[in-house]
């Protein structure tokens, strides 16, 4: 900070020297021409009375810088003192015709004699002759070297803007580097307290998030670590009791099912844990390519039809090809999971019916409807967090892990999709999933 107020104030300074600089030498350009049309005015004026007097035996005796040029009243060059009478016809020289037609004229243009650019002054005399006095445009230079004083003042003026702008800068960082951000009141620039404040208000939902956070790991650590020792001890349990050669011959097949079961259980908590953690660390999905919800929908049913009939329920599938950005094997999770669950906490005789279409505005709609046993009103708002179950002992006679939900919301989150739940008790339940028409990256 302290390098870039350095460098704007610095710069603002050397801005102004320039501009002072510029005007300053532009004005004593213009003084300095203004004088020496002045001057040549004036010795023009001398030398005609001087020629009126004496003749051109006075132009000859003239010495200085001036260049005497008489000329007559048809152009032809009379006299000269630098390069005779040999020159051109003058009358279309632009001080000369001036002079013919109104008395006196003045310009600056390169001389095609000598080459180099000069100042000229021309006077018609009373005989219609034209005096014409000039001199060279570097008299002036020599005339502006007698300011480079000035240019050592201006390098003196840089020097000391340098230092002052590096003071000022350490100046007004330092105030800002000293004040306390817990206290607004103390800010040294009144401009600097909404932003303190602001910065205050994010330090404190920082910390709140990072409670929330660590109280959600604490929560989610033991809860896992619930889940995991359940199936671990019945496994162990069963285990161990058939080692020790207390199960009967006959009941091996049946202690050796339940040890599978429990065992397909823990690997079916272990593979939802790692899916939730892929998602909560923004893990590198595949890139988003199209997918048909119409036929991820399909594919998902016919996976579950054997276990829908063991339940004896029912699967409908309705709508019409709905074609969203987003990653098959995510979205094929997520709508396994929403038909599992509609398919345990259903009715015997009940029904499950999936259905796409996509809405007037673009947007992908997905809808799983059930009618099951349904979620209460108190509930429903909290059914889509981690290890939450309505009905717990109902969830570990059929084998759920509780996280089923749970990568359902991320999984829409991750497809800037929308998930909307519709339930009542003994009226079944209606989860939607809203895809937007615009989505073509994962949500970060």
């Amino acid at each position: 900070m302290v390098r870039m107020i350095f460098r704007n104030t610095f710069l603002v300074g050397c801005v102004v020297l320039l501009m002072c600089a510029a005007l300053f030498f532009g004005l004593q350009y213009s003084q300095a021409r203004e004088e020496t049309y002045t001057a040549l005015r004036e010795e023009t004026a001398y030398a005609a009375e001087g020629l009126a007097l004496s003749g051109e035996a006075y132009l000859s005796r003239l010495d200085g810088l001036n260049r005497v040029t008489w000329i007559s009243a048809d152009g032809g060059v009379r006299f000269d003192s630098v390069h005779g009478t040999s020159l051109p016809s003058q009358a279309d020289e632009e001080e000369v015709a001036q002079a013919l037609s109104e008395g006196e004229g003045h310009s600056i243009r390169q001389s095609e004699a000598s080459g180099d650019t000069a100042m000229y002054y021309a006077l018609r005399l009373e005989d219609g002759s034209v005096l014409r006095l000039s001199r060279p445009m570097s008299a002036i230079g020599h005339a502006l070297t007698s300011m480079v004083p000035m240019l050592w003042v201006l390098v003196l003026l840089l020097l000391f803007s340098i230092v002052l702008s590096f003071r000022a800068a350490r100046q007004i960082v330092r105030p800002i580097n000293s004040m306390d951000l817990e206290d607004p009141d103390a800010c040294p620039y009144p401009e600097l307290v909404p932003l303190v404040q602001r910065i205050q208000e994010q330090s404190l939902t920082i910390r709140e998030e990072d409670l929330q956070r660590e109280q959600l790991r604490r929560e989610f650590s033991a809860n896992v670590s619930h889940e995991l020792r359940t199936p671990l001890t019945s496994i162990s349990g069963f285990a161990e009791l058939m080692s020790q050669g207390m199960v009967s011959p006959d009941k091996v097949p049946e202690f050796s099912a339940d040890i599978y079961h429990e065992s397909q259980r823990l690997i079916a908590l272990v593979d939802d844990i790692l899916r939730l953690s892929k998602l909560d660390e923004n893990a590198e999905e595949p890139d988003f390519v199209p997918v048909d919800l119409y036929e991820v929908s399909t594919s998902v049913l016919d996976s579950l039809r054997d276990a829908a009939r063991q339940q004896n329920v029912s699967l409908v599938q309705e709508g019409e090809r709905c074609e969203v950005q987003g990653v098959w094997r995510l979205l094929t999770e997520m709508v396994y999971n929403l038909c599992d669950n509609a398919i345990k906490y259903n009715r015997p005789g009940g029904k499950v019916t999936i259905s796409t279409h996509r809405q007037e505005d673009g947007s992908a709609v997905l809808t799983v409807a059930d009618t099951g046993i349904g979620i209460a009103k108190e509930h429903q708002s909290r059914v889509f967090e981690r290890f939450y179950r309505v009905d717990k002992s109902h969830s570990q006679e059929i084998g759920g892990t509780g996280l089923g939900l749970s990568i359902v919301k991320h999984g829409a989150q991750y497809h800037h999709a929308q998930v909307q739940l519709e339930s009542a008790p003994g009226e079944g339940t209606t989860i939607r999933l809203i895809f937007p028409a615009n989505a073509a990256e994962p949500a970060k």
